[in-house]
């Protein structure tokens, strides 16, 4: 009978730096890690909102995974027009490879860039997670009584993991991305938010090799996260996880409804 050992410290952290990390593809971490998900379900509320529409903006789509499922569960009541945008480049190639057969051009805009459409493009935008909310840019591509359909990440999301790694973080970046703030930036914009839902929820990391996979991925929980320059504290986290079972974090989202109001 072959003998089956378990995985050392150095298997898991090696499994955990070699994994691409291209895309928002998170199905490396079944088995590995959990995350619960939002109540609302996103992406099949989405695809919903795409039926219903006519020209549809995909604002920071990632690797396309959400989009392309969204539309086809819409099928065959797709748009007629679909475009995205997307920042990071590798991603930019993994969602243009996802996305052309779906007739959806992707178009390389920098997170920090103006929106390169008309005035009153499209009559439905939608972003899951973007980095920022351009609130202005949001409501200047809207056609008036169209919808902002989106889902943030919210405040102090798995800072369980990050005041892990670089200690306690100062009170206000507890507070950034909060959804208050969000909900008065997007008024300020002259928006109309028809619905506002937040929540919390659990994570779990159950080896050390999705740990460093995921801030691989994830890279601005933990800014400049090499494997070797965080080996100890891995190493001390390592060996927590296997004397008392995974570690616990939460992250946090909230749901977007919003619309630009008619003259």
């Amino acid at each position: 009978m072959a003998l089956h050992h378990p995985r050392t410290f150095d298997d898991l952290v090696a499994e955990g730096a070699s994994a691409p990390t291209e895309g928002w593809d998170f199905s490396w971490f079944e088995g590995r890690a959990t995350e619960e998900r939002p109540s609302w379900g996103y992406a099949r509320a989405m695809s919903g909102r795409l039926a219903e529409a006519t020209a549809v903006l995909d604002v920071q789509t990632g690797g396309g995974e959400v989009l392309d499922f969204a539309l086809g569960a819409a099928a065959p009541h797709r748009p007629p027009l679909v475009v995205a945008t997307e920042g990071w480049p590798p991603n930019v190639a993994e969602a243009t490879a996802l996305l052309r057969p779906r007739g959806v051009p992707v178009v390389a805009v920098p997170d920090d860039v103006l929106l390169p459409f008309a005035d009153g493009a499209f009559d439905l935008v939608v972003s899951r997670h973007p980095v920022e909310p351009h609130w202005g840019e949001v409501a200047r591509v809207l056609v008036p009584g169209g919808t902002y359909f989106a889902q943030h990440v919210g405040p102090g999301s798995v800072f369980e993991l990050i005041e892990y790694f670089l200690g306690p973080q100062p009170e206000e970046s507890r507070y950034h991305r909060h959804p208050e703030r969000e909900r008065a930036d997007a008024e300020a914009a002259g928006l109309e938010v028809v619905e506002l839902r937040a929540e919390r929820l659990r994570m779990e990391f159950h080896d050390i090799g999705a740990v460093v996979h995921f801030l691989r991925k994830v890279v601005w929980m933990v800014p400049g996260f090499t494997v070797e320059g965080h080996r100890d504290r891995l190493r001390a986290l390592h060996e927590r996880i296997e004397a008392d079972g995974p570690f616990v974090a939460h992250s946090t989202r909230h749901l977007f409804d919003v619309r630009r109001p008619r003259p």
